[in-house]
C-alpha cells in the first residue's frame, strides 16, 4: 500500500505566524508541481543508478523555489529562512529532499551576510537561476567535529592570492557543485586559532587545477554522492575570501542557525512521509480480520511520533521566524534540529515496525528512509553536541 507520490497536504500544514501563512501555503502548492515532474520513484531510481537529480534541480528553478530566501532587491522572492524551511519540508514530505538545495542555500547565506557586493552578485544572484551550485567544505578526517583542529591551510601570497593545501571529507555533492564554501586555516600550523582568529572562509571554484575528488561508498538512498576532496597547492584569487581574513570560523558560525533549521525541515518532512505510509498500511493490513491499526501496540508509536513531530515543527518555524526578525535564534534552531531529527527517526522506526517484514522489501520504500534519517542524528552536527550546547548555553551548566 503506497501513498500518492505528489500528495502534499496543505491543510495539514503546521501553525505558522499569520504573516507567513500565505508564503508557506504557496510553497507547498508549488512543490506539488515539482513532485509531478520528479516523484519519489525517480528519486530512488537515480539513487540506485548513482546518478544525479538534475530534473529535480531544474524543476526547482522552473517553480522559482530557488528564488525564495534571496532578498527581493536582489531579484529574489524574499521569504527568508521561513520560506527556505517550507521549501525543504514540503519537498521532504513527498520524499524528494534535495541535499544540494540545503547546501546551496546555506552557503549563499554566508555570502549574503559577509560577502562583498560583487560576491553577492556573482554567487548569490546566480543561485536563483540554478546556475550556481555550492557544496560545503568543513569536515576533515582527523578533526571530525572539532573544526578548530582543521589542517587545511590557505597561505596568502605577496600578490594577495592564496595557496590552499589539505583535505576535506564527507563533502556531499562535490561532483555536482561548481564552487565549494571552504573553511581553511590562515594561521600557521604552530599559531593559535579560535572562533575569531586563524581561519578564512573561501568560495573556491571546483574547476581549478589541483583539486581532486575521491568518491566515498555511502549507501543512503539519495541521488547525491559524498567525496573526499583534496587540495594540492590550489591557487585561488584574493576575491575568493569571504569577509575578513582570520574571521572565517566566526563567519561560518553566524550562519549555522539557518542550517540547523533547514535540516530539521528535511527530517520532519521525511518523518511525515514515513508516517503516512504506515498509517495507510495499518488501515488495510488485516491478517486476523481486523486492520492492525486498530491495535494499540501499532497505534501508539505512530500517534506518539505524530505528536513529537508536530511539537518539533512548532519549534522549527518559531526558530525560522526569530532568525528572520534578526534575533539570536541559536537556542530554538538547535532544539529544532535535535527534536526534529529524533522525532522523525522515531516515525521511521514506527513505520518499519508497522510494516513488519515487508518494510525491508526495497519496493515498499520504508527501510529506504532509515539511513538518511539516521545520518541526520550525526550530521551536519551530532545531537550530542547540541545537547552540550543546551546544557551549557541554555541551562548554564559547566563547560566540559
Amino acid at each position: 500500500m503506497t501513498i500518492q507520490e505528489n500528495d502534499v497536504n496543505v491543510d495539514a500544514m503546521p501553525t505558522v505566524h499569520p504573516d507567513s501563512r500565505e508564503l508557506v501555503a504557496s510553497v507547498f502548492d508549488a512543490v506539488k508541481g515539482v513532485a509531478a515532474v520528479f516523484p519519489r520513484s525517480l528519486f530512488l531510481q537515480r539513487a540506485r543508478e548513482g546518478g544525479h537529480a538534475r530534473e529535480l534541480w531544474d524543476a526547482l528553478v522552473a517553480a522559482d523555489l530557488l528564488a525564495i530566501g534571496v532578498p527581493e532587491e536582489l531579484g529574489g522572492a524574499g521569504g527568508g529562512l521561513t520560506g527556505t524551511t517550507a521549501v525543504m519540508e514540503a519537498l521532504a514530505r513527498v520524499g524528494v529532499p534535495p541535499l544540494q538545495y540545503s547546501l546551496t542555500t546555506f552557503s549563499r547565506e554566508a555570502i549574503l551576510k559577509h560577502g562583498s557586493d560583487q560576491q553577492i552578485q556573482d554567487h548569490v544572484v546566480a543561485t536563483i537561476s540554478g546556475k550556481r551550485k555550492i557544496c560545503l567544505g568543513v569536515t576533515e578526517p582527523e578533526a571530525g567535529t572539532n573544526s578548530f583542529a582543521a589542517r587545511t591551510l590557505a597561505r596568502q601570497m605577496p600578490d594577495g592570492s592564496y595557496r590552499i593545501k589539505g583535505q576535506k571529507v564527507f563533502i556531499s555533492g562535490a561532483d555536482e557543485s561548481d564552487h565549494i564554501l571552504l573553511l581553511a586555516r590562515t594561521a600557521a600550523p604552530d599559531e593559535e586559532v579560535g572562533r575569531r582568529q586563524g581561519f578564512g572562509l573561501f568560495l573556491v571554484d571546483m574547476s581549478l587545477p589541483g583539486i581532486e575528488l575521491r568518491r566515498l561508498d555511502i549507501q543512503w538512498y539519495a541521488p547525491e554522492n559524498q567525496y573526499e576532496v583534496f587540495f594540492d597547492d590550489v591557487e585561488v584569487p584574493a576575491e575568493a575570501l569571504i569577509g575578513e581574513q582570520g574571521l572565517g570560523f566566526d563567519h561560518l558560525l553566524s550562519c549555522l542557525n539557518q542550517e540547523r533549521v533547514t535540516v530539521a525541515a528535511w527530517a520532519l518532512g521525511l518523518g511525515e512521509y514515513a508516517l503516512r505510509k504506515a498509517v495507510d498500511y495499518a488501515k488495510v493490513r488485516a491478517p486476523f480480520g481486523t486492520p492492525i491499526g486498530a491495535h494499540q501496540a501499532v497505534q501508539h508509536p505512530l500517534a506518539l511520533a505524530k505528536a513529537e513531530m508536530e511539537a518539533a515543527r512548532q519549534v522549527m518555524y518559531s526558530a525560522a521566524a526569530a532568525y528572520d526578525s534578526g534575533k539570536d535564534a541559536g537556542e530554538q534552531a538547535n532544539m529544532a534540529k535535535l527534536l526534529g531529527t529524533r522525532a522523525a527517526l522515531a516515525a521511521v522506526e514506527a513505520s518499519i515496525q508497522t510494516h513488519g517484514g515487508s518494510a525491508f522489501v526495497y519496493e515498499s520504500d520504508v527501510v529506504t528512509l532509515w539511513p538518511m534519517l539516521r545520518v541526520l542524528q550525526i550530521a551536519p552536527l551530532n545531537n550530542e553536541s547540541i545537547l552540550n550546547y543546551i546544557g551549557e548555553r541554555v541551562l548554564g551548566l559547566p563547560r566540559n
